[in-house]
């Protein structure tokens, strides 16, 4: 029977079997099997080596999305652009590395709406903003501002601004202000750590993108919506990204989007009702 994973650590907390799961049952696809796995960078070489026939693909989180591209046989050019793949699936018995994040992103605005901004900010220089530069390269822009805490931990980002033909401007949060007005502003920050900036994104007019999911909302996303403006959570691109994944795993394009949406957003209520922060 054919079988799929999520790997990382900690997994516990995944939504991704939810997800792939609710595909399968609405899909018809009796027998097949999505399971989390609790793996570090470390276990993932031998991990991989060690699967069977059966398996169609994996899914990857922290901190595994970087060192899989050197355990794979070929990375799609998004996936090398990033400097992270968070699928892989096997072809003919060769491993492809790909980046789905990206796809999350740019369905989970153009979903909502934002289609063609103008400009933008992202708060963040980590992974998540590098997929964030990805997409908003693929919604048209050309130049984007990264607000960060240290300038010094944004060179990768950077790079791959370069490497998408994006020009990437680097600026520190104090001086976030002078970046603004902008079309949309993108925060990849955790938790409550984009708390200081919430007067000043809802003041701009600005579209939000808050890739953070749970707990939701966070105090930036409720300040943007008290101002009247578009606010699109981390969810979506969540979800976005899992339908993806669930159409290269499966060879199939007929992906139940609304029934993975019903079954994610039930299980983060029950989290939340539970207390569960995650």
């Amino acid at each position: 029977m054919p079988r799929a994973a999520v790997l990382g650590s900690p997994i516990a907390h995944s939504l991704s079997p939810v997800l792939h799961r609710a595909a399968y049952a609405a899909m018809g696809l009796s027998g097949w099997t999505y399971e989390a796995i609790e793996c570090d960078e470390a276990g993932l070489a031998p991990l991989l080596d060690g699967l069977g026939a059966e398996w169609v693909g994996l899914s990857l989180t922290m901190p595994l999305k970087r060192t899989v591209l050197k355990l794979v046989d070929e990375v799609s050019e998004t996936a090398a652009a990033v400097g992270g793949a968070n699928t892989v699936i096997w072809r003919d018995g060769r491993r492809f590395g790909d980046n789905t994040d990206v796809y999350g992103i740019v369905t989970a605005l153009t979903e909502a709406g934002v289609r063609a901004p103008r400009s933008a900010v992202v708060l963040g220089g980590g992974a998540t903003a590098a997929s964030a530069l990805a997409a908003l390269r693929e919604l048209g822009l050309e130049a984007v501002t990264l607000a960060v805490r240290d300038p010094a931990r944004a060179e990768e980002a950077r790079g791959v601004g370069e490497r998408l033909g994006l020009s990437v401007g680097v600026l520190t949060f104090d001086a976030l202000a002078g970046a603004l007005p902008v079309d949309l502003v993108v925060s990849t920050l955790p938790g409550r750590a984009a708390d200081p900036y919430c007067d000043l994104v809802a003041e701009s007019g600005a579209a939000l993108f808050d890739v953070v999911y749970a707990p939701w909302s966070t105090a930036l996303a409720q300040a943007v919506e008290r101002a009247g403006g578009t606010v699109v959570g981390g969810f979506p691109m969540l979800l976005h990204q899992a339908v993806r994944q669930v159409a290269m795993m499966t060879g199939r394009e007929d992906v139940p989007v609304e029934a993975m949406r019903t079954a994610g957003e039930a299980e983060l209520a029950s989290r939340a009702r539970r207390g569960d922060p995650h």
